[in-house]
């Protein structure tokens, strides 16, 4: 079988980005000889990819990657985006017209890579997998990124055209798939969430002595994503603001980049936010460490309906280090943090809410981090989620 895989967000675990789709092609590839795999994707800034053409054809780890010279930063201004998705979805095309391949598999976000997607299905006549890794155009609806009626009408449209022509839609959890199943219910739609490395990050690291003089083991809250809006930042810098208040020796840890950061950091030095700590972008290999070593992992998401169905890597990431996660979303996160007990759900509204919590609760034990990674190994394993994937690929080829 012989698979186009079109994302144009491809890392490694090398870069600051989630490595999903790069661990569960390895993992495809390892195990079956007869499997080809094509990746067609960009240059996004987090990730560790590079190019100094406008399309090279790069081998990492026997994975045939097309990096197309399309850059994407999250800090660019929305038409400059847009216009990185549009001439993504373009010129990947055009490897969906002439590429020889049985299996197309278009990753959305952003739901533009549905064109070479739909080209190989139409066209081509090739079977189509379409992956649902956000709700678009409803997340950017609700969060007002998009309020002009007739792109609200064609980005609907277009998103059902993608399902509606898909032979298989795989979602990122499953309030994702419900929310797909509402729209095409006679469609096979199944729910992977992400994955973790479990070799990765079960495996114990040293506490990162750079860092010593600003925060201790297990007296940190941790965030590591996209700095924005979406990711409720402003939540976070409020807590950290009373924890400095309050003189708590807990501090509030921010590894990443993303359009608000410049701002944050400013107001800190302005207000004296002494509880909060910025960290730079770093490799998933370095991250590990900090993880491993907080009190907790914050999961924050904006108070929207449709990010209720995220799938954040955070969150797995974190269960596979044995660290419990704050979460603010109510839908099938709550749920499943809430029920195993695994972490605590805090009001997004309320960062006095975090704060006291930070300040009160203990360290968990060596029992119960166990159990968390346990939970982590049986359900989370990219082995297994992989192996779940390319079977669903196979049953409709």
């Amino acid at each position: 079988m012989r698979i186009y895989y079109f994302y144009q967000y491809f890392s490694t675990s090398a870069g600051s980005w989630g490595t999903r789709v790069h661990e569960f092609v390895k993992e495809w590839l390892e195990n079956d000889e007869q499997l080809s795999v094509k990746l067609i994707t960009s240059l996004y800034y987090k990730s560790d990819l590079t190019s100094n053409r406008f399309i090279s054809t790069q081998n990492i780890d026997n994975i045939s990657v097309e990096v197309l010279g399309i850059k994407v930063n999250n800090k660019d201004s929305f038409i400059k985006r847009i216009f990185s998705f549009v001439g993504f979805s373009l010129f990947s095309s055009i490897y969906a017209l002439f590429g020889n391949y049985d299996v197309a598999i278009a990753s959305s976000g952003p739901i533009t890579v549905g064109l070479p997607g739909l080209i190989a299905k139409k066209i081509r006549r090739k079977k189509l997998v379409f992956e649902v890794r956000d709700l678009w155009p409803q997340g950017a609806i609700e969060l007002g990124v998009i309020k002009s009626s007739w792109m609200i009408r064609l980005a609907r449209w277009f998103e059902l055209c993608c399902y509606r022509n898909a032979d298989l839609i795989i979602t990122l959890s499953p309030g994702m798939r419900d929310e797909v199943l509402q729209k095409v219910p006679k469609k096979r739609v199944i729910s992977i969430t992400n994955a973790a490395n479990i070799q990765l990050f079960g495996s114990p690291k040293d506490f990162p002595i750079q860092n010593a003089d600003e925060i201790q083991q297990e007296k940190y809250a941790l965030y590591a994503g996209n700095i924005g809006k979406v990711n409720n930042v402003e939540w976070m810098y409020n807590s950290a603001m009373l924890l400095t208040r309050y003189k708590s020796a807990v501090k509030v840890v921010i590894i990443g980049d993303g359009q608000l950061k410049l701002e944050l950091q400013e107001r800190k030095i302005r207000e004296g936010n002494d509880n909060l700590i910025f960290l730079p972008l770093m490799p998933k290999t370095e991250l590990v460490a900090y993880i491993q070593h907080a009190l907790v992992s914050l999961v924050p998401l904006a108070n929207t309906p449709v990010l209720e169905t995220s799938s954040p890597n955070k969150l797995f990431e974190s269960l596979a280090a044995a660290v419990p996660v704050v979460i603010t979303t109510k839908g099938w996160m709550y749920d499943f943090i809430v029920d195993n007990e695994f972490g605590y759900y805090i009001d997004s509204n309320k960062p006095e809410s975090l704060a006291e919590l930070l300040m009160q609760i203990q360290p968990i034990s060596e029992e119960q981090k166990q159990r968390i990674r346990n939970y982590a190994e049986i359900n989370f394993d990219k082995k297994n989620l992989a192996k779940e994937f390319i079977t669903a690929i196979n049953e409709i080829n």
